[in-house]
């Protein structure tokens, strides 16, 4: 330990008072500050830490920092205060202890000596004031979020619930609609717009199933079988003519015959279905609208096909979190159809990505494909 003249000591512990008293009426204190009234102690203390500094062991005056930090700190976030108002504080007490022991005429070698171990208790002082005032700072922040996080999980879980539950009575009376719609198809062949109305039931059947497949996905499982990608893809632009009439949109594909998929059909159908559905929502109020589908075996043995439209871009915000649950730029929409579109095809060893720009926004699909014949061997 470096050697500080008892002269130094002595003459501050003789000044204390008045520099004390010099720093508390200088100091800053906010109006609204509940400790207010402890602010003149803490200085004191502050100030008698600073002749322990001086005059005791370096790591017995380190507890003694930490402690009073740790008080301070706690203090200053309980009343909601910023901690630069604290480092302000020292500052100007540094400022005021400096200026008084220049008034003794002591040799520079011993002034910085002294002045530099009271620049190691100011320094320490407000590091551990800050670090701990940061630490309960994250841990209400921490608390709050998981409270929130709870809060939410707990909310979705109820809406989920309510929503299974409504979707499900949707069901029952929406079967019987489609039942007889079938049956007075096949007597009144001459009716006219029922082909139109039993398409749209199919449509409101599928955003049902959307939902209930949400809700227990782990529970639903589909046989794996081998499937045309060509003919899925024209299945689905018949299954979805009305609404391509509607918007007037054009619509192209370009798949080869000899791409097959081993997995659940239906699962692909839906991937398929709701992501031109989307598309045909964004492209309804723009000239010339348009699909394209176009797919090819890129590399061997995977099948990478675009589902592309020609509608606005979507926003950056929005595109990097699109296939999270209850993202969505509709209006009326839910926010669930990407969600469970990305994980089918994860669940199939797959990928499902997009891009947007302000001419064309793609979705790509990246999944394994077989050709018949060969031998294969995949797993959804």
């Amino acid at each position: 330990m470096v050697f500080i003249n008892e002269t130094f000591i002595d003459f501050l512990i003789f000044y204390k008072e008045s520099i004390v008293s010099e720093w508390n009426e200088r100091i800053n204190i906010s109006s609204y500050d509940p400790y207010m009234e402890n602010i003149a102690e803490n200085v004191e203390r502050f100030f008698d830490l600073i002749i322990k500094s001086l005059s005791e062991p370096e790591n017995l005056v380190d507890e003694y920092i930490k402690s009073y930090s740790h008080l301070v700190a706690g203090e200053r976030y309980k009343a909601n205060i910023h901690i630069d108002e604290f480092i302000h504080n020292c500052s100007l007490g540094r400022s005021i202890i400096y200026c008084r022991l220049t008034e003794l005429q002591k040799s520079p070698e011993e002034l910085c000596n002294v002045l530099l171990r009271i620049n190691e208790c100011f320094d320490k002082c407000i590091f551990y004031t800050v670090s701990h005032y940061s630490e309960l700072k994250t841990q209400i922040i921490e608390s709050q979020y998981n409270f929130l996080s709870q809060t939410h999980k707990d909310r979705l879980t109820l809406l989920g619930q309510m929503t299974s539950s409504f979707v499900h009575e949707f069901r029952n009376p929406l079967t019987s609609i489609m039942g007889f719609v079938q049956l007075l198809q096949s007597e009144n062949t001459e009716i006219k717009y029922l082909d139109i109305i039993s398409k749209e039931l199919e449509q409101l059947n599928y955003r049902i199933t959307q939902f209930l497949n949400l809700s227990k996905k782990e529970s639903m499982v589909y046989e794996a079988k081998l499937f045309s990608v060509s003919e899925l893809a024209h299945e689905v632009i018949e299954f979805l003519y009305p609404a391509i009439l509607e918007v007037n949109a054009a619509i192209s594909v370009s798949i080869p015959d000899g791409i097959y998929i081993n997995g659940a059909k239906e699962e692909f159908r839906q991937v398929f279905i709701n992501i031109i559905l989307n598309a045909l929502d964004v492209i309804s109020s723009i000239n010339l609208p348009s699909i394209s589908i176009t797919a090819a075996e890129n590399p061997e043995g995977y099948l990478t096909l675009h589902i592309a439209n020609n509608g606005p871009k979507i926003p950056d915000d929005i595109i990097s979190t699109i296939f999270e649950p209850f993202t969505t730029t509709k209006k009326t929409g839910t926010g669930l159809g990407l969600f469970v579109c990305r994980e089918i095809i994860e669940k199939h060893n797959g990928t499902l990505s997009c891009t947007s720009s302000a001419s064309l926004t793609t979705f790509t699909i990246h999944t394994p494909c077989v050709k018949p014949g060969l031998d294969y061997e995949i797993h959804p």
